[in-house]
């Protein structure tokens, strides 16, 4: 902005000095559209054994945007006698948002007769995940056979959503590429569709979209608001693909994965976040919290910068 001193505007008259402050503020940064970024998130297995109050500290510290969190963490916080409402205004008053609880097991029984017991305990991790403000829940269809049916999936998948509702929680379905059932992107893609409900989404994985032998290239014909959010990580060139393991996963950019490719695809289709690094590995727990979130935030800001995509 323009900056007028008390000299100037004597000097000038102060009708000319409206003119010019006016002609400043149509250019302040305030009126400009804000330029477009991706929201950047952590899922807490990253940074694994730490405690949950020393997760929240590090993700703000780094500059994260939001916190994926876990059930069993959530019920040992309250086994220790502590409030899950003060843990979620604890996050929101770090500058964080909770994008995304993980997550809903075992959770599409494929008796009917069994569904009131696993709705009851389902109800439960559900209540978690809106105690500490999340926006949503992942649902992982198992248990897992590999008959799995999308139209049966997409039922079940839909009574998840219904249930949700009562929590005032979004339930998104996530693939798992070690399962012989839904383990692409592509059928994820069609469980959504076949549930009919404006609130289906996708909770995805570039591990999971590598280890299940599905497609990066499917992002593309994708709309952006089928997503949830991208669970971001990279893998090495060994073991080979279909021995990967969880702990396997490594910085996103330090492996082979496409990742500036998807990012560009998925800003192309509307997608803007949150992206969510998710890792399990081992030699990064030993590691203080605080350095790995700041390592895996500059590893995202990388690949971002490669793809070309909003910073």
């Amino acid at each position: 902005m323009s900056y007028l001193s008390r000299r100037d505007w004597l000097k000038a008259g102060g009708a000319a000095a409206m003119i010019a402050l006016g002609g400043a503020r149509a250019v302040a940064a305030e009126d400009k559209p804000k330029k477009e970024r991706w929201l950047l998130g952590i899922n807490t297995s990253t940074i694994r054994p730490a405690n949950l109050e020393t997760k929240v500290a590090a993700a703000a510290k780094a500059g994260y945007d939001a916190v994926e969190l876990w059930n069993n963490d959530l019920s040992a916080y309250e086994k220790d006698g502590k409030s899950l409402e003060d843990l979620g205004k604890r996050v929101k008053d770090s500058g964080l948002a909770v994008a995304n609880v993980i997550g809903l097991w075992n959770c599409m029984p494929p008796d009917d007769a069994d569904k009131p017991e696993t709705f009851e305990r389902l109800k439960k991790s559900m209540k978690q995940a809106q105690q500490v403000g999340a926006k949503h829940i992942a649902a992982v269809p198992t248990p897992d056979r590999p008959d799995m049916d999308v139209l049966w999936v997409a039922k079940r998948y839909a009574e998840l959503i219904d249930l949700g509702r009562e929590f005032g929680l979004g339930v998104a379905v996530e693939f798992v590429g070690f399962v012989r059932g839904i383990h692409t992107l592509g059928q994820a893609a069609a469980v959504v569709a076949e549930a009919d409900r404006p609130e289906a989404s996708i909770v995805a994985d570039t591990f999971h979209v590598y280890r299940g032998a599905g497609s990066f290239g499917a992002a593309k014909f994708l709309s952006g608001s089928i997503f949830a959010i991208w669970h971001v990580n990279d893998v090495p060139n060994q073991p080979e693909r279909f021995k990967l393991r969880d702990a396997d996963r490594i910085y996103p950019g330090d492996g082979i994965l496409p990742l500036a490719q998807l990012l560009k695809d998925l800003w192309a289709n509307g997608f803007r976040g949150p992206l969510s690094l998710e890792m399990f590995n081992a030699e990064e727990w030993k590691k203080d919290p605080a350095e790995v979130a700041k390592t895996g935030i500059e590893k995202m800001r990388g690949v971002i910068a490669k793809s070309g995509t909003g910073a």
